[in-house]
């Protein structure tokens, strides 16, 4: 697969998406938050990304004429998808809507790591583009952006209440604002190998912690395969990590947006971590980056790892014998819960500065109206965050239309919604789990315990420090509650 990047209108350059993509630090509102919540900071190299779709499958595209009238151009800054033939969809699917409104749309694509630095250098600018996408909350932008409830509200009037993952990934119950509009989001299950996990008595994968332990430890002792669940500072170790902690009744807020990290439930699951640590795997997992657990199960070399259905639709071209040999299972379940943080949120913004609000927030419920279109050209990746706009969507996860062996492969995530949660659970995604996020305090706090550096309850007890000060800050800026 490869990437996208350019200005506005220039001529575009393309390199490999194994060019590692970090979370970046630094600018405008938080300068240490130019990056929260990134999301997939380096994915697999694609390749073709498995068999095309049979022809004719797509849904069928509407149109409504805007509200009002439009004219003048519209600059859309997004991601460039992790799913190739997604971009291919959108840029066509944008300009054609340009076209009947009288709005020149120009699209841009880069990476996803980009993004936030790009977004804080243009609110500084004042000036750049008129809508721009991310793949994880925004809320440290929220003095820089419009307020999206006029958006929001209108596509609950139009299709129904939003789901509630993306609502609290998007509105600041401590100002009343929606920093972005979200219409779309990805699931994050438990990628395991039939084939390494049936011997050990676990031919439809694990199910809870314990099992994943057990499994995992006898197959790194039998066939020298270990797990890929990352302690590092990308971001699948900050997903999974807090998976666990969800897991075991732990959190670093509670609803009232105060700090509780502090607790016997996580000091449980930081030992358990490095107990896990210990027996299913290697030093690796204290440097990775965000594209090692999806190379080292495409190539075949991982037992189990937590990620989107990217990294295994990219076996289907590349390794189709693994491919067919990867399965998936829901969260894991703990001594109290069973969840997991989504693997990718769509936020998309309005700057301030924009030059053309009218026609960004006219695209935007044109291109939600037609989100079963982008979910198919994504390969099932995109789910919408209004269930009636796709209709077919479990018709699709039961019967793969993209190759999938067997056919209903992706059939548990017709349940998705209800093991998916928001970063930040049992609070909103607010700017200081942002920040948190990015600076990985959590990885750092289980890494700490599992290289045998300090004892669990002393690791947990610094993360909150550092914890505690963040949401300091920005409780002191008007922006958390609590």
């Amino acid at each position: 697969m490869t990437e996208r990047t350019g200005e506005p209108g220039s001529g575009a350059t393309r390199r490999s998406r194994r060019d590692v993509l970090r979370t970046t630090g630094a600018v405008a509102l938080g300068a240490a938050l130019a990056g929260p919540l990134a999301a997939c900071a380096s994915e697999e190299d694609a390749g073709p990304g498995g068999p095309a779709a049979p022809a004719g499958g797509a849904p069928q595209e509407t149109f409504a004429e805007p509200s009002k009238k439009l004219s003048g151009d519209l600059k859309i800054l997004l991601w460039s998808h992790f799913v190739p033939s997604h971009d291919q969809w959108f840029d066509r699917f944008a300009k054609e809507w340009g076209g009947k409104v009288g709005v020149n749309v120009a699209v841009d694509h880069i990476d996803q790591a980009q993004i936030t630095t790009r977004i804080a250098a243009e609110i500084s600018a004042g000036q750049g583009h008129d809508v721009i996408q991310f793949i994880a909350p925004l809320a440290q932008f929220e003095p820089g952006v419009l307020d999206m409830k006029d958006v929001t509200e209108e596509a609950n009037k139009r299709w129904g209440t939003q789901l509630d993952l993306c609502r609290r990934s998007s509105f600041n119950p401590k100002t009343g604002k929606y920093y972005a509009y979200s219409p779309g989001w990805v699931p994050d299950p438990g990628n395991y190998r039939k084939s390494l996990w049936e011997p050990v008595g676990l031919p439809n994968g694990p199910t809870t912690w314990d099992e994943l332990l057990r499994g995992g430890a006898e197959i790194k002792k039998s066939k020298g395969v270990q797990m890929g669940l990352g302690m590092s500072q990308e971001i699948d170790s900050n997903m999974i990590l807090r998976a666990l902690m969800w897991s075991y009744g732990a959190s670093i807020q509670n609803e009232a947006e105060q700090v509780v990290l502090n607790s016997p439930e996580t000091v449980a699951a930081v030992e358990f971590m490095a107990r896990l640590f210990k027996e299913t795997m290697t030093n690796e997992v204290f440097s990775w980056n965000a594209a090692s657990n999806n190379q080292g199960l495409v190539a075949g070399k991982l037992s189990y790892i937590v990620n989107s259905i990217s990294a295994w639709r990219t076996a289907q071209g590349t390794n189709p014998p693994v491919a067919d040999d990867v399965f998936f299972v829901k969260p894991l379940s703990g001594p109290k819960a069973q969840l997991a943080a989504q693997h990718v949120l769509y936020n998309w913004i309005v700057p301030k500065h924009a030059a053309n609000p009218d026609a960004a927030k006219e695209f935007l419920l044109h291109y939600t109206s037609n989100f079963a279109a982008a979910t198919y050209a994504s390969k099932l990746y995109d789910f919408s965050a209004w269930s009636q706009l796709t209709p077919n969507l479990n018709t699709w996860l039961t019967n793969d239309p993209f190759g999938a062996k067997p056919a209903d492969k992706l059939a548990f995530l017709r349940e998705a919604t209800q093991w998916s949660t928001n970063i930040g659970y049992p609070g909103p995604a607010n700017t200081a789990e942002g920040e948190v996020f990015n600076t990985f305090i959590i990885p750092n706090m289980f890494a700490r315990v599992a290289r045998g550096q300090q004892p669990a309850q002393q690791s947990v007890a610094a993360a909150e420090a550092q914890v505690k000060a963040v949401f300091a800050k920005w409780r002191a800026a008007g922006l958390v509650g609590g």
